[in-house]
């Protein structure tokens, strides 16, 4: 008996019985479509980290020196408090690294973590919860920071501790008249600050903005909110293969500043935008564990569900496989048949889900923040599952209707 013969046979049966087919299929349509839904959302996620907020967060070509890792939420307890008791990174570290890297297109300090949120005042206005950093002037450089008005800080307004700072996009929109912040002056911790810069839009990502925030001179900022507990030098090297060497260059410049033996590990950290890609990794794997287990559970109902249903239509066409046999058709015909049946189904629940997976995928990115990318090899995977689980749960039906003697098979009621 020809493959074609025994596929459409296959496919009739799967149409003569559509309402029992749906119902067999919906387990694996489930299954498979979660897989693909889930493995696309984490998958989009991944590329949005690595193509936006890596980038967004440390700048291209960069690497930072920091008291903390950014991998810190994988830490325990015990190895928290040996990093809590690390030195602050302050100027000095940053004039190591500065001397260090005289080829460097920029070096800045900035304040890290804790950020404080504040209230920004002008005239009768307030705008709340806005974010606020102390930085050097190089930092608005490895941060490739544009400005559509005015300028940014300088070396001077630093040196100088002069109250002068700069806004993101969204803050000139929300706070002034048309957005014409620069020369207004407004009100931040209880003292008064000049705008001489509104920095261009970098966007959203996952609904949060990147353009809520203000940046002021690091010593003005001190002066208000104290040193921050995770103060950060950031270096903007000019090219992508000068980041390796000049890491190893600023590590070494830190250890000899800090006086640290041979036999002793460093008390900083220095770390690239690959650092927090590698973190994000990390913690997607949780959901890459759990996913094949729900996965598994639905896909094994499916293919017992097709099994039983395998078993009725062998009863239920008992008398049609005598006949079938009666008339020259062995063993390995029905058993071929059967087993093309039970393929069938479980392919067509696996294109059904992946079909599905995919149209929720489009509807996750289009009406959320959140992305999706559906990738070739969860795809093929899903499809991969469905033929297999036809093949595991349709091989016993299928052979118990190879077994039926045609005579007795033919005295079968219909």
């Amino acid at each position: 008996m020809r493959f074609t013969d025994i596929l459409g046979m296959a496919l009739g049966q799967l149409r003569v019985n559509l309402l029992r087919t749906a119902f067999t299929l919906l387990g694996i349509v489930v299954s498979v479509g979660f897989l693909v839904a889930v493995v696309a959302i984490i998958q989009g996620m991944n590329a949005y980290v690595k193509e936006n907020i890596a980038e967004a967060m440390i700048g291209m070509n960069t690497f930072q020196v920091r008291r903390l890792p950014i991998s810190l939420g994988l830490f325990t307890d015990d190895q928290f408090r040996l990093l809590q008791r690390r030195p602050r990174i302050d100027a000095r570290d940053a004039d190591a690294v500065q001397q260090a890297l005289p080829d460097a297109l920029a070096i800045g300090l900035t304040s890290g973590w804790p950020t404080p949120r504040a209230d920004l005042v002008w005239r009768n206005r307030t705008l709340g919860s806005v974010l606020v950093f102390g930085v050097t002037s190089g930092y608005q450089t490895v941060q490739d920071y544009r400005f559509t008005s005015g300028r940014p800080l300088s070396d001077v307004d630093v040196r100088e501790r002069r109250n002068v700072i700069v806004v993101g996009a969204d803050v000139a929109k929300d706070l002034f008249d048309n957005g014409n912040a620069v020369d207004q002056e407004v009100r931040l911790g209880g003292q008064r600050f000049t705008v001489i810069g509104t920095v261009a839009p970098k966007g959203r990502v996952l609904g949060q903005s990147f353009d809520a925030f203000v940046m002021i001179p690091i010593p003005a900022f001190e002066g208000i909110y104290g040193k921050r507990q995770s103060t950060t030098v950031s270096v903007k090297m000019r090219e992508a293969e000068e980041v390796g060497p000049a890491m190893a260059r600023a590590q070494e410049a830190m250890r000899i500043s800090r006086q640290l033996r041979p036999s002793e590990r460093d008390d900083f950290d220095i770390g690239t935008g690959e650092a927090f890609i590698a973190f994000w990794k990390q913690l997607t794997k949780v959901l890459f564990a759990v996913v094949p287990a729900v996965v598994a559970i639905g896909i094994l109902v499916g293919g017992i569900v097709i099994m039983n249903i395998m078993l009725m239509a062998v009863t239920e066409r008992t008398r049609e496989i005598g006949i079938r046999k009666a008339v020259g058709a062995t063993s390995r015909d029905v058993r071929r048949q059967f087993l093309a049946e039970s393929v069938a189904l479980a392919v067509t629940g696996g294109i059904l889900g992946v079909a599905s997976g995919w149209g929720l995928a489009l509807l996750v990115a289009t009406f959320s923040p959140l992305p999706a990318r559906v990738t070739p090899w969860s795809v093929v995977l899903a499809l991969a599952l469905g033929a297999s689980i036809g093949v595991l749960f349709g091989v016993y039906p299928a052979s118990r209707a190879a077994r039926l003697d045609p005579i007795t098979a033919m005295r079968a009621e219909t």
